[in-house]
């Protein structure tokens, strides 16, 4: 592993016998972890023993039963997975501050993932705070191929910006160290909670539970490789059709990457394996990689550096509030309220067929994404009152919602990483799109059929 990934948050100078705790909580797997590598490395080398522990939250903002249900059930895999293993593996209940320094004696070194939204962020800032002076924390990057602080040390203004310097870094940090055996002392730990049914867990959470699990999409990283597998496999060769809503071209690997349950690194060295076997060609390689790479890291990039990412008056760039603010009052010609927009009840089937995709399923084409996030737009009363209501939509719903990708996605409709387009009525200079737009270029019939297919 690159050692520039890790940042000592603070050292404490022990001699005696110690433990090294591991808090599993962005990095939600066991393959291509640094953080778990290093610190099975770091017990090996000491002697010490070693802990990973993955801690719940009793209620995530805007999580709900469908979020829930799909990252336990990543957990439960995991669980049987660190048994085989032979590493010692828990999961605890509660809030981490509290719950992980009830874990930590003083000298044991704690090893955590990088957070990057600022929810897990404050999380471990008072975590940090309550065991100052008493352990030493290390804290590792490992959910991005190039770590986020040294990709840039500034927010970037779109993907040509932030492209050359994470290609630079590439090679650098292709870093996949293979899992190490864990030669130290076992102990079996007991959990917090029992996950064998996760239904009768999951309802005892002060959580949404009106959202429920899809049929569709089942968590863990078993499931995230046979996507992965399926995609190489079937899907590849059509990548290049990708925005063709109805083909079903896409990998479907969002959910899993939005849990860390599977790598952007091993997507990338997968894909990499399949051009050099002649699967697929370099165009498709080029724009799996920049949309696995580049857009993912840009999105992290966002986040970090701008920690009102999501709010409205925060979220993009001076000439799109500008042009906003030109055609706040300008005519509409349909306005639709939250709940008209959430039950589908709009005069585009297209539309409508979209948020269907993403209340049945709890996922949504990529191009159909920017449709349906333009036309709340189109059909609000105000910019603010359509960001809002897409943001509410995309966090309730969606698997990937509460993400990077996500929020930077959203904010793309309103101007951050694109550019000015022509001045229209209602979108100023911000890109405009339309079902004309749609039909002329996709066959929408097969997306209405697919849709519907899942509604059965």
């Amino acid at each position: 592993m690159n050692t520039s990934r890790i940042k000592v948050i603070q050292e404490v100078t022990n001699n005696d016998q110690y433990k090294i705790i591991y808090w599993m909580q962005s990095a939600q797997r066991i393959q291509y972890n640094h953080a778990l590598n290093y610190a099975i490395k770091l017990a090996n080398k000491s002697g010490s023993e070693l802990q990973v522990i993955f801690n719940i939250i009793p209620s995530y903002k805007d999580a709900n039963r469908r979020h829930y249900m799909f990252m336990l059930e990543g957990i439960k895999e995991l669980n049987h997975t660190f048994l085989e293993l032979n590493i010692p593996f828990k999961t605890t209940f509660g809030l981490p501050d509290e719950t992980i320094s009830k874990h930590l004696n003083t000298g044991d070194i704690l090893i955590l993932d990088k957070a990057y939204l600022k929810q897990p962020r404050q999380w471990r800032n008072t975590l940090y705070q309550r065991i100052k002076g008493k352990n030493t924390i290390i804290e590792i990057d490992t959910e991005l191929i190039v770590p986020v602080e040294l990709a840039s040390s500034k927010m970037e203004y779109g993907a040509y910006t932030i492209r050359p310097k994470l290609h630079k870094l590439f090679d650098t940090f292709n870093d996949h160290d293979v899992l190490p055996t864990y030669a130290g002392p076992y102990q079996k730990l007991t959990s917090d909670v029992e996950l064998n049914d996760l239904n009768a867990f999951v309802e005892t959470l002060p959580i949404d539970q009106s959202v429920i699990e899809t049929s569709l999409f089942k968590g863990g990283y078993q499931e995230a490789i046979q996507r992965l597998q399926t995609f190489i496999q079937f899907k590849a060769k059509d990548y290049l059709e990708r925005n063709a809503p109805g083909e079903q071209v896409t990998s479907t690997l969002s959910p899993y990457l939005h849990f860390g349950q599977i790598s952007s690194l091993e997507i990338v060295h997968a894909i990499q394996h399949a051009k050099e076997e002649g699967m697929i060609n370099q165009e498709t390689f080029d724009g799996i990689f920049e949309q696995v790479f580049v857009r993912r890291e840009l999105a992290f990039n966002f986040v970090y550096y701008n920690q009102n990412y999501d709010q409205f008056e925060s979220m993009t760039e001076s000439w799109a509030y500008k042009t906003m603010e030109e055609h706040q009052d300008d005519y509409r010609p349909f306005i639709y309220s939250k709940d008209s927009l959430e039950e589908a009840r709009t005069h585009d089937p297209y539309f409508n067929a979209a948020m269907d995709e993403m209340k049945f399923s709890g996922y949504m084409h990529n191009y159909m994404r920017m449709y349906w996030a333009k036309k709340i737009i189109e059909w609000s009363n105000s910019y603010k009152e359509a960001y809002e209501t897409t943001l509410y939509l995309n966090n309730k719903y969606f698997l990937d919602g509460r993400d990077p990708n996500s929020y930077t996605s959203v904010a793309w409709n309103y101007g951050r990483h694109d550019r000015a387009w022509n001045e229209r009525m209602i979108f100023g200079k911000l890109r405009y799109m339309n079902d004309k737009g749609l039909e002329r270029k996709f066959e929408m019939k097969k997306y209405i059929n697919y849709v519907e297919s899942i509604k059965k």
